[in-house]
């Protein structure tokens, strides 16, 4: 199993890398045959997040198989920002911060 996520991971990042230039960029899946990616952080409380990698195999047209990956992190704590309402009222408030995602392909 390990070693299915492993070769998902990185097929998805040679993906990823592929899209840096313009001519790449696409509006839909290759459902033929594609390997279709999502990593979102949820805050859970004051101390920690879950980050959450979900990954839909997609073989002939057909959603192959649905795998999801939860685990727990650091939350960051809290930074001050200024809010502003659709009147044009700002206000000084604190929210939480959130995690930069950044994929490497080696």
């Amino acid at each position: 199993m390990r070693y299915i996520y492993l070769l998902m991971s990185v097929i998805t990042l040679i993906l990823f890398s592929s899209c840096s230039n313009n001519d790449d960029i696409t509006n839909a899946v290759n459902k033929d045959g594609a390997i279709e990616t999502s990593v979102t952080v949820n805050h859970l409380d004051s101390l920690h997040d879950i980050l959450i990698t979900k990954h839909k195999v997609w073989v002939n047209n057909n959603e192959y198989k649905n795998l999801a990956y939860t685990d727990t992190i650091p939350a960051l704590g809290k930074q001050e920002t200024v809010a502003e309402n659709k009147d044009g009222d700002t206000k000084k408030v604190s929210v939480k911060k959130d995690y930069e995602i950044f994929i490497t392909v080696k």
